[in-house]
């Protein structure tokens, strides 16, 4: 438990402290002068040391961390104007600055998956047969497929043999099969047929039975599944377009998972499984810890690209949201109201808030 405890709090500390470190070295390089960087967050431990007019700062909440930026929330044209302000910075050096802490949580990703795909010999996320054949037949993976027995029919020929169900069917009639399609033609035009099957849990033993086909079924419902999945080693490159891969792969279920998070609040009020907040995360982190280092390493990966999907949102408060405005800015060339900007942060803020407590709510009921 102690293990977990700290793998949590490095995987949330790493990923927000890198997301604020792409913001700090971006506003940096723009001019802008970052006031402080936090380690952890508010209410402040110890100040650490100051360097390039930034106070670096030990805080008592031990997650993340947090910069802040000259100019950041300023209200008065004085502050906005003062050398060294954010919003004195140029449109396009304010855009940069905002996009380079999902910027370095994409990059963490795609780093953390090509290490795996290479070191660690992950398997891509498929959710397709035919996606892991076709990776199979170009040796990104190595497979094997067989056909299990999901159901059988009640009062059917082979629920009389007794032939049992999540067996592996291995062969009909003496002849070997690895896909389920195999099996009709086998049966075609025969009274009678023989499987040979794999059963039981633990050590598995293989099972012979004999019977009668009626019209040529034998009462089975069937499909074809890999019995076995591996990864060959992988040079630096495939595994970086495997990378490009699985990160296109989740950006994509991110955002279907926050469609299906807003839907289901607005037609049920409740949060749809699969959707886990701090609680979930904390939950995941256990397994992934129990699991390993390198499958720790991918919920790493996969918190580090969620993380810059949800901060890239069009939403206030968030990243995305404070481009719109900047974006806004550039289009009609002159300041917007910036009383109108912090309000709107500030109600952004508070909806996520209850957001993430609703979640979190959602989390706490699973648990029990």
């Amino acid at each position: 438990m102690l293990l977990t405890a700290v793998a949590f709090i490095f995987l949330l500390s790493l990923l927000i402290i890198i997301h604020e470190f792409g913001h700090f070295y971006a506003a940096r390089k723009a001019g802008v002068i970052v006031e402080e960087f936090g380690f952890g967050l508010p209410p402040m431990a110890k100040a650490l040391f100051v360097s390039g007019g930034t106070k670096f700062t030990l805080n008592w909440v031990p997650f993340g961390g947090f910069v802040r930026l000259k100019g950041e929330t300023a209200i008065t044209q004085q502050d906005l104007t003062a050398e060294g302000s954010f919003h004195r910075a140029s449109i396009p050096a304010r855009i940069v600055i905002l996009s380079a802490g999902v910027f370095m949580n994409f990059v963490l990703a795609i780093v953390l998956l090509t290490i795996g795909f290479s070191a660690g010999r992950w398997i891509p996320t498929y959710f397709t047969l035919e996606d892991m054949q076709r990776h199979a037949g170009s040796g990104v993976i190595d497979l094997e497929l067989g056909v299990v027995i999901e159901q059988v029919v009640s009062g059917g020929s082979a629920a009389k043999a007794g032939v049992p169900e999540k067996s592996v069917l291995l062969k009909v009639n003496n002849t070997p099969i690895t896909l389920a399609e195999q099996v009709v033609p086998l049966q075609v035009g025969k009274h009678n047929v023989t499987y040979t099957v794999l059963a039981g849990s633990g050590t598995a033993k293989e099972m012979t039975f004999t019977f009668p086909l009626q019209d040529g079924k034998s009462g089975v419902a069937l499909s074809t599944v890999p019995r076995h999945i591996s990864a060959p080693l992988r040079n630096p490159w495939q595994s970086f377009l495997l990378s490009l891969r699985e990160s296109k792969i989740m950006t994509e279920q991110t955002i279907l998972g926050i469609g299906a998070l807003f839907s289901s609040l607005a037609h049920t009020g409740k949060v749809p499984e699969g959707i886990t907040g701090i609680v979930g995360i904390a939950q995941l982190t256990y397994t992934s810890v129990q699991a390993g280092f390198m499958t720790y390493l991918r919920l790493v990966a996969l918190i580090s690209l969620s993380l810059a999907i949800l901060n890239f949102l069009p939403f206030p408060a968030l990243d995305g949201g404070r481009l719109i405005f900047v974006i806004a800015e550039g289009i009609t060339r002159r300041p917007l109201n910036r009383r109108f900007e912090a309000t709107m942060n500030t109600l952004g803020f508070s909806v996520l808030v209850l957001l993430i407590l609703i979640i979190t709510f959602y989390d706490i009921i699973r648990l029990f």
